[in-house]
């Protein structure tokens, strides 16, 4: 079911160059214009003027990796026959990963309540949830332990968890499933820490049962999708704030038709539908569930 993982590296070439001085690190306005506009092609993020001042540090970054002296030779380099081996670097220094074990935690307890338990009830057989935009790993994980407080076997009874992102720093992160014990203690429920394990004095690794549920991919949500269905519940969650209303309808209308009939989607707490003839209602804060066609069971 996931789709085959895209994790290209860049290179770090020689650093030829002395580092940006603070002039030739100002992003003018034609370069500005490129970069966002080709971050909107590329990804569906609409990075306006205001964000000037973060897309400026990013690239500045970027520089310092590829050991460039300046800004503007990091634009021409985009603009150059060898642009499109930077794609993943551009992608992954201007996304903004901002996630925590069980953030908005009333999807989690939705998720145990309504679709965990009563597949539990029948005994269990083929359970399918995706993580939209996983970033570092925190949802997929607090999805697993979602279904593994409810059925300790979640594994056996046929439960699998699909985690994808565009940022493929962010995917190897959550592949690791490093994380900082405070981070862990702060958020997860005291019976669900056993799944935990120690790793020196101030991290824990994610233990096997949750991983064996979860598979990592890299995926970009405005590309086709080799992602198959039907799922029974949608994380999508802080991404379309990010999109122009087009893109969120049209993204919406493609998670709503991987949904099984009854299915839910779970969207970010400043999001919304913006087209009613979505198959989609309103069941809870951003839950909406999907309406079986007329006639379908």
């Amino acid at each position: 079911m996931a789709p085959t993982a895209s994790r290209q590296a860049t290179s770090r070439p020689p650093a030829s160059h002395p580092p940006a001085s603070r002039s030739s690190a100002i992003l003018g306005d034609a370069d500005f214009r490129y970069v966002t506009e080709l971050a909107r092609q590329r990804t569906g993020i609409q990075l306006n003027d205001g964000k000037r001042d973060l897309v400026q540090a990013r690239l500045v970054k970027r520089l310092r990796v590829l050991g460039l002296s300046g800004v503007k030779e990091y634009v021409d380099l985009l603009r150059s026959p060898k642009g499109e081996e930077e794609m993943v670097g551009l992608v992954n220094a201007l996304t903004t990963n901002v996630t925590a074990f069980y953030r908005e935690r009333h999807h989690f307890d939705h998720l145990a309540s309504v679709v965990a338990a009563p597949w539990r009830a029948r005994g269990g057989g083929r359970l399918r949830l995706w993580s939209a935009a996983c970033s570092t790993g925190e949802e997929p994980y607090s999805m697993a332990l979602t279904l593994l407080k409810t059925a300790p076997d979640a594994v056996q009874r046929g439960a699998r968890i699909l985690a994808t992102d565009l940022d493929t720093t962010a995917l190897d992160r959550a592949d690791a499933g490093l994380y900082r014990g405070e981070a862990v203690r702060g958020a997860v429920p005291a019976e669900l820490r056993r799944h935990f394990e120690p790793c020196g004095q101030e991290h824990v690794t994610v233990g096997r049962e949750p991983r064996a549920l979860v598979s990592f991919g890299h995926l970009n949500l405005l590309e086709p999708w080799p992602v198959k269905g039907p799922f029974d519940a949608i994380f999508c969650r802080n991404v379309m704030i990010y999109f122009d209303r087009e893109t969120k309808t049209t993204l919406c209308g493609r998670l709503a038709a991987l949904l099984r009939p009854g299915g839910f989607l779970y969207l970010g707490h400043s999001e919304s539908l913006l087209d009613r003839r979505i198959p989609l209602r309103p069941v809870g804060g951003t839950i909406y569930q999907r309406i079986a066609p007329e006639g379908e069971i």
